[in-house]
């Protein structure tokens, strides 16, 4: 009997312990959200993707990149910044503003101009912008041609893990689902790739230096993005 009831006790003084030890693990957790630990963004992958591509929910203007793409539509007064433009704006102290004038950076459509983030203000190391033309008459086709400067740009700046943002959204135009703009946008990429690898074959070309794309949608389009970026990966031939 006394063995049993030793065991009883030892079973609850056991219990007591994993509970204190929970207690406690439980309270690490919170302090450390208290102080702001910081947490890993939510990813998902595109599946059968020729190049390994992922969908990101972080803002363009966190990013830590070596190079990080985003788009603006034609510079003029009604094409106002928002959500993560803003931001990049103020942490590059107003320059995006500075340069949206028709004497620099137009922003039509195809336009690109690299900006060197100085220290202490962006994550990334390069950003490069990308024109969108008139946000008045945007359609998502438009993106294909997007999608194919992003490859090549990236491949010629030497970008082996380009991140991009199509900040449409951002950029005051809202009627389009991201998932079709992310749809179209990889169909120019992916063409582009395929071109790169041809003139490869052919050896006429340094070779591809991309080995993945970073997708970037915020939370509540991450999922619509990842079935726009699937649907067009389901296109290729096997």
């Amino acid at each position: 009997m006394p063995s049993i009831l030793g065991a009883v006790f030892g079973a609850v003084e056991l219990s007591k312990k994993e509970l204190r030890q929970a207690q406690a693990a439980n309270l690490t957790v919170r302090g450390a959200r208290s102080q702001g630990a910081p947490s890993r963004p939510a990813e998902l992958q595109i599946s059968n993707a020729p190049i390994a591509t992922r969908v990101l929910v972080e803002s363009p203007a966190e990013t830590d990149a070596e190079l990080q793409i985003i788009c603006l539509f034609q510079s003029a007064p009604g094409n106002t910044l928002h959500g993560s433009l803003v931001e990049i704006n103020e942490k590059l102290k107003g320059l995006l503003d500075k340069i949206r004038r028709p004497e620099f950076f137009r922003g039509e459509l195809g336009e690109t101009t690299v900006i060197i983030p100085p220290a202490g203000s962006l994550g990334a190391r390069k950003l490069l912008v990308l024109g969108l033309g008139d946000s008045g008459n945007f359609t998502t086709q438009r993106m294909e041609l997007v999608g194919s400067i992003v490859y090549r740009e990236s491949n010629r700046l030497g970008a082996a893990h380009p991140f991009f943002a199509p900040a449409i959204l951002d950029g005051g135009v809202t009627k389009f689902a991201t998932g079709e703009v992310a749809e179209h946008f990889y169909a120019g990429f992916l063409r582009a790739a395929r071109t790169e690898k041809l003139l490869e074959k052919n050896g006429v070309s340094a070779g591809q230096v991309l080995e993945d794309l970073t997708f970037l949608a915020g939370p509540t389009h991450a999922a619509d993005t990842q079935k726009g970026l699937e649907a067009e990966a389901r296109k290729l031939p096997n």
